[in-house]
């Protein structure tokens, strides 16, 4: 008999368990491992079903477990003891955030706005790195208690799901996500009602409700057009991440931008600092913008000035092609009535997404975030000066390495990607890790960890992970309708006792998933050896429209399948959160070969040294500072090749790596693995291990790097902001009339009668130089510049690797000339040239190129 209708009973959760309700509604537990052991014991059936989503599975528990586990006291002695350590974690009151009393953080919290957040597979709202960044960024915010919150789209549809067909050929399983399943609540506004926002995109008003989710002591809000009162077409704009057309972007765009600025607005929060997370928030500043122009009757340029100075952004990508560009048609389709609201007219405004080099250019939402930041960086020291260069254009004439772009390296949330088994072997042997996690001399003490204890820790999460790549191999090879046999054989891939390489990340071409199977004979040997094997895991998804990306993960795939090669190498499908847990927790060795210098950082390597891993990586991103921190860390491949490969041809770039990665894994990696002096333990590669433990865990990890946001960004951010708004913007309005007034006498400003003096012998090394110039400023007042000598080694008749020295005022001449004196010392032998050069300065400027005016001696 079929039914005529169908409900769902929801049960009732027990008195003695609310407890779990409030753990439920807070991603704490998603770092917590007494929290996610808590869930694992009420159902743990449900817990996998339910694909690790607590809430979830109390809406699925049957109600009879419910009252068991309500009457059992080890349960619920768990429960308290998880939910003490949860309530003691968010009262905490010795906090890196809570000691920093005298933070300008403290009078209004950081806004971080990011396209995507991945903070666990049960949140789905991401697509790769730079939402599991942001969701770190977000945990160790967190930890470390500095006022934060955090903007993003809630995506109905999420990203997607990943199936491999027979042949190989990814396919697109879309998500339609019931927020009910989600740990989410409405956002109330200043009077305790449900947010809801609204924008303006072509003349509708285009409404978004604001929904919060908690990670610790900080709260992430989303923003969601699915609403029955907008146009079917904008209740899509927050269908999905990374879909659609242009103008889908932009619309998305404006929503998390300018919707963002609204639902602080409706909440009552007025942020110190805004952090863009790459460039899709960008037009937050137009939003900040027009309501200071509306607020406090500023012009354009004096409210800039206050925006920017509390702006701090963060670029991701090392290829220009990578960042968001819309065509002026567009611009004028969804902007063209904006200029007027701040004053300018449309070159000007559009003149904010561009280099300027041309008024046909598109308009860039990376140079947009570049132009109304006055703090902006690269995401490892590589990519910072990367970035410099990519980024040149916009800071006209002043040279490279001045360009201020700085670099703050990413790092991981530690305790999210360490296996518990390897959090419950620093207890033991470096009790209170967690408080010391970044002092790298603490984390010398791993050498008292036993071999044997270490080594089986290690063994026994590989184990895990083969178990697992076992099940999704054998779960798919049924979904496919492979034989029996097929689907048995599942049971043979892999041996614990192989050396096992893991490759996992965003199927982008540069990033070279191939790489290996360029030469396959010579991968075969590897594989087939009797004696000293190799195995492999991949793992990852390339963006619907990448059909590049797709194409290799159908080479990768279909080279599983060869009788050669099976068994030895599996792909396993639909990586995501939970997939990446168990590959950097159970490989020995993780290869990264992306094409130089196009990797900006790369964090999936960091995940694997908590948990006893080595990289085997190309000198790219973050691994270049940890290599050179520590070469037994692990290994470079192709370091022969320089980090700019601009002038190499990329065959070649191939040839020489690839030649390089199978020299480092048949001369070094295997013989070494293998290399067991008592026939059980490999003791070398142990001693390894602690060295990556003790270089990378603490120095590649979110703490550190939301701790060095906080300090070198956040807080001058904040205390530059307070100053430049402080009664309505007045230092603001002062220093945007003398920025104008300095254009304006900069054409006069000439630097002559350069004197360079040194001893009669020469000069040698150890000596000082004395430099002398008249510079006549004309109207500019003295105080209002800065004079130097600008000194570096001459590479075909250019200076290179400059540094500056300054140069002092000695006296007042005639008719607007001053005398200006300094000395360099002689540190080095070589060629040397040298100029004079005079910038402009002010107290309240933030960047020393904010005018990109340099006078240079002629």
């Amino acid at each position: 008999m079929q039914p005529l209708h169908t409900f769902n009973v929801i049960p009732k959760l027990p008195a003695t368990l609310e407890p779990l309700r409030e753990i439920v509604f807070n991603l704490w537990w998603t770092w917590e491992p007494d929290a996610r052991k808590l869930f694992r014991h009420l159902d743990v059936e449900l817990w996998h079903k339910t694909n690790h989503n607590p809430l979830r599975m109390l809406q699925l528990c049957k109600q009879a477990r419910l009252t068991e586990v309500a009457a059992d006291d080890d349960f619920l002695r768990e429960m308290n003891a998880v939910h003490g350590k949860f309530k003691a974690y968010l009262k905490r009151p010795d906090t890196f955030g809570k000691l920093r009393t005298g933070s300008p953080l403290n009078q209004g919290p950081v806004a971080y706005f990011s396209a995507e957040f991945g903070f666990h597979e049960s949140v789905p709202n991401y697509s790769g790195g730079l939402g599991i960044l942001s969701g770190d960024h977000c945990k160790s915010a967190s930890d470390l208690d500095i006022p934060f919150l955090a903007f993003t789209l809630l995506y109905k549809q999420g990203y997607f799901r990943q199936q491999i067909g027979k042949d190989g050929w990814q396919e697109s399983v879309g998500l339609n996500q019931n927020f009910a399943h989600l740990p989410i609540k409405e956002t109330l506004d200043k009077n305790g009602k449900p947010l809801t926002i609204g924008v303006e995109i072509l003349g509708r008003h285009v409404s978004a409700k604001v929904w919060s989710l908690a990670i610790g002591r900080i709260t992430l809000y989303m923003l969601d057009t699915d609403l029955p009162e907008n146009a079917e077409e904008d209740r899509q704009i927050t269908a999905q991440l990374y879909g659609g057309d242009h103008e889908m972007r932009v619309k998305q765009e404006i929503v998390l931008g300018i919707g963002g600025v609204h639902a602080l607005h409706g909440m009552g929060i007025v942020p110190s600092v805004y952090h863009m997370n790459e460039g899709h928030s960008a037009f937050l500043s137009l939003e900040l913008i027009r309501r200071q122009v509306a607020d406090n009757k500023l012009d354009f340029y004096s409210a800039l000035q206050i925006v920017a100075s509390g702006n701090i952004f963060t670029t991701h990508t090392p290829v220009p092609a990578g960042n968001d560009a819309f065509p002026l048609e567009l611009m004028r389709k969804y902007f063209g009535a904006y200029p007027a609201k701040v004053g300018i007219d449309f070159e000007t405004f559009v003149g904010f997404g561009q280099t300027r080099k041309s008024p046909i250019e598109p308009f860039s939402m990376t140079i947009l975030a570049l132009r109304t930041s006055r703090h902006a960086n690269g995401v490892s020291e590589l990519h910072g000066r990367v970035s410099q260069g990519i980024w040149k254009d916009v800071w006209a004439g002043v040279p490279q390495n001045e360009v201020p772009i700085t670099s703050v390296t990413n790092g991981v949330h530690t305790k999210t990607w360490m296996a518990p088994e390897f959090g419950k072997l620093y207890d033991k042997y470096l009790p209170n890790w967690e408080e010391n996690l970044m002092d790298a001399d603490f984390w010398r003490g791993v050498i008292e960890i036993p071999d044997e204890e270490l080594w089986n820790t290690h063994q026994q999460l590989k184990s895990r992970l083969i178990d697992f790549v076992r099940d999704r191999v054998r779960v798919q090879r049924s979904r496919l309708g492979e034989s029996p046999e097929k689907i048995r054989s599942a049971s043979r891939l892999l041996n614990p006792e192989v050396l096992t390489i893991g490759f996992a990340r965003r199927f982008a071409t540069y990033k070279r998933a191939t790489l290996l199977f360029s030469d396959p004979e010579r991968l075969q040997k590897l594989l087939s050896n009797t004696e000293r094997p190799v195995q492999f895991v991949f793992a990852g998804k390339a963006h619907p429209k990448d059909e590049g990306g797709k194409q290799f993960i159908q080479k990768v795939y279909q080279f599983t399948r060869m009788p050669e090669f099976e068994n030895r190498i599996v792909f396993v499908e639909d990586y995501d959160h939970y997939v990446g847990r168990r590959l950097y927790q159970g490989v020995d060795l993780w290869l990264n070969n992306p094409r130089r210098p196009l990797e900006a950082s790369g964090t999936s390597g960091m995940k694997l040294p908590p948990n006893g891993g080595l990289n085997l990586s190309v000198l790219d991103g973050w691994w270049c500072e940890a290599y050179a921190q520590n070469k037994k860390a692990g290994w470079a491949i192709g370091s022969e090749i320089p980090e700019s490969t601009d002038q190499i041809d990329a065959k070649f770039e191939d040839e020489v790596d690839v030649a390089s990665l199978f020299h480092l894994l048949e001369a070094q990696i295997v013989p070494l693995y293998y290399a067991k002096p008592d026939g059980v333990l490999p003791v070398a590669w142990i001693q390894l291990m602690r060295e990556s433990i003790r270089t990378v865990t603490p120095a590649f990890t979110t703490h550190r790097m939301v701790t060095e946001y906080t300090e070198r960004l956040y807080e001058p951010a904040a205390k530059a902001h307070e100053t430049l708004a402080a009664k309505g913007g007045e230092r603001a309005l002062e220093l945007s009339k003398w920025k104008d007034a300095i254009r304006k006498a900069w054409p006069q400003i000439r630097i002559s009668d350069v004197q360079v003096k040194a001893g009669n012998s020469g000069v040698f090394v150890g000596d000082s130089l004395s430099v002398e110039a008249v510079v006549h400023l004309g109207p500019v007042e003295p105080e209002f510049v800065t004079a130097q000598a600008y000194v570096g080694e001459v590479l075909k008749n250019d200076i290179v690797k400059p540094v500056t020295a300054p140069l002092s005022k000695v006296k007042k001449l005639d008719n607007g000339n001053y005398l200006y004196s300094g000395t360099i010392p002689a540190t080095d032998s070589g060629t040397y040239g040298l100029n004079v050069r005079v910038i402009p300065t002010h107290p309240n400027l933030t960047q020393a190129h904010e005018l990109r005016l340099i006078a240079w001696a002629r």
